[in-house]
C-alpha cells in the first residue's frame, strides 16, 4: 500500500512551525512605543498608527525554496516578481495601498548578470503594483548560502509598507453565515508548497522529472510551469475596495484554506465551505507523480498545502456579490464564487470531485 507523503515528510513541519509562532506574542512588549491609541490587530497582521485615523501596514516576505527552481532553470528574471507579489498581496489584505518597497538579496556571489536579472523581476513586480522600490541591499554570504550550481545560490526577501485610513480598513469583522467567498485565480503554484512539489516532481531532489521534461497534461517544460510568477492582486483589490465593503481579504498562501480560520478570531461562530475548484494541471501532476513514486498525497494534504487554483479570497455581504463580481471583471481577473461562510465554527470544508473533505 502506498505510503502517505506530506509537507512534513518533505521537510516543512506544520505543527512545529505553529508552535514556534506562539513566541510572537512576546513582540507585544514593544507595542508601548506606539502612540495614537496603539497597534490595531487584524486577522493577518497588525497596523500601526501615524495619526489619529491613518495607519501603516508593514510586511516582509520571501519566496522560499522557489529560488532553487530559478537556479535549476538558470532563469533568474522572474523570481523577483514572486518576491514583490508575496509581500504586496499581504499588504492589501488590510485595505492598504502599497507605498514603497525595499529588497534584500543574500547571495553566494554578486555576479553582475545575476543581479541584473534579479532586479529585472523585482522591477516588473513593482510596476505591476504601481509601487516604487526605494531601498535595497545585496550581500555576499557564501558561508551561509548554498546553491545547487557554483556561485549562483541566493535568497530573496522584499518588504513593503502601505497606508490605509481607518474607515477603509478591512477588519475581518461582521462576517455572517451565507456571505459569499470570491476567488481570484492563481497562476499555478505561486510560492507556497514548493518544497513538496520539488521533491515529487524534480529528479534533482529525488522526484521523477528532469527540469525541461514536458509531462503529459502540461503545455511547456516543467520547470517553467513551476516558475510561473505569483499573481499580483493590488489593482483589482483596491478598485473593489472603492466600490464595495470588503469584509475580509485572504492571501491564499501557507496553510492554504486553513488560513481562513484566522477570520473566526474577528467574527464569531463562523466556518467556511469551498465548492468550486479549477486547479491548474500541475496540481494533479503532483498527486499522480507521487503515486508513480510509491507515495500517496491525499486530497486533504493538497488543500492544506497548495492554493489549488485560487490565489486570493474575498468575502463580501451577500447583497453585494453582483456588484463585487462586476467590479472585479473590469480588471479581467476572472473572479468566481468559490464558496460561502457557514455557521459551523472554525470548520473548513471542501467539496471537490464528489468528495467531502474537512481540513484540520
Amino acid at each position: 500500500m502506498p505510503q502517505n507523503y506530506t509537507y512534513t515528510d518533505a521537510g516543512v513541519n506544520r505543527k512545529q512551525r505553529a508552535q514556534a509562532k506562539k513566541a510572537l506574542v512576546n513582540l507585544r512588549e514593544t507595542y508601548g512605543y506606539i502612540g495614537f491609541g496603539g497597534i490595531m490587530h487584524l486577522p493577518y497582521g497588525n497596523l500601526f498608527p501615524i495619526g489619529e485615523d491613518t495607519f501603516l501596514d508593514l510586511q516582509i516576505e520571501g519566496v522560499g525554496t522557489k529560488v532553487l527552481l530559478a537556479e535549476l532553470a538558470g532563469k533568474h528574471d522572474t523570481i523577483g516578481i514572486d518576491a514583490v507579489a508575496m509581500v504586496v498581496n499581504d499588504v492589501i489584505r488590510s485595505g492598504a495601498k502599497p507605498l514603497a518597497l525595499a529588497d534584500n538579496i543574500h547571495a553566494v556571489a554578486s555576479e553582475p548578470k545575476l543581479v541584473d536579472a534579479w532586479l529585472k523581476g523585482i522591477i516588473a513586480g513593482a510596476e505591476q503594483s504601481e509601487c516604487p522600490i526605494v531601498n535595497g541591499e545585496t550581500g555576499d554570504v557564501a558561508e551561509i548560502i548554498r546553491g545547487i550550481k557554483p556561485n549562483s545560490g541566493f535568497d530573496m526577501v522584499v518588504s513593503c509598507v502601505g497606508k490605509v485610513e481607518r474607515q477603509e480598513i478591512i477588519t475581518g469583522e461582521g462576517i455572517k453565515p451565507d456571505d459569499p467567498i470570491i476567488g481570484l485565480p492563481s497562476s499555478g503554484l505561486h510560492s507556497n508548497g514548493i518544497t513538496l512539489a520539488r521533491k515529487i516532481l524534480f529528479r534533482q531532489w529525488g522526484g521523477k522529472y528532469e527540469p525541461y521534461d514536458v509531462p503529459e497534461g502540461l503545455e511547456r517544460e516543467l520547470v517553467l510551469e513551476a516558475l510561473e510568477p505569483t499573481k499580483i492582486y493590488v489593482k483589482p483589490l483596491l478598485r473593489l475596495a472603492r466600490e464595495v465593503k470588503i469584509k475580509a481579504a485572504v492571501h491564499i498562501t501557507g496553510d492554504s484554506y486553513l488560513k481562513f480560520n484566522n477570520l473566526a478570531n474577528h467574527s464569531q461562530g463562523i466556518g467556511f465551505c469551498f465548492d468550486n475548484f479549477q486547479p491548474q494541471p500541475i496540481f494533479g501532476l503532483i498527486q499522480k507523480t507521487a503515486q508513480e513514486l510509491g507515495y500517496t498525497i491525499t486530497d486533504e494534504e493538497m488543500f492544506r498545502t497548495f492554493n489549488m487554483g485560487w490565489g486570493f479570497g474575498l468575502i463580501v455581504d451577500k447583497t453585494e456579490i453582483d456588484k463585487a463580481m462586476n467590479t472585479l471583471e473590469q480588471d479581467s481577473v476572472n473572479p468566481q464564487r468559490i464558496g460561502k461562510v457557514t455557521g459551523k465554527e472554525r470548520l473548513v470544508e471542501i467539496e471537490h470531485k464528489e468528495k467531502h473533505i474537512v481540513l484540520t
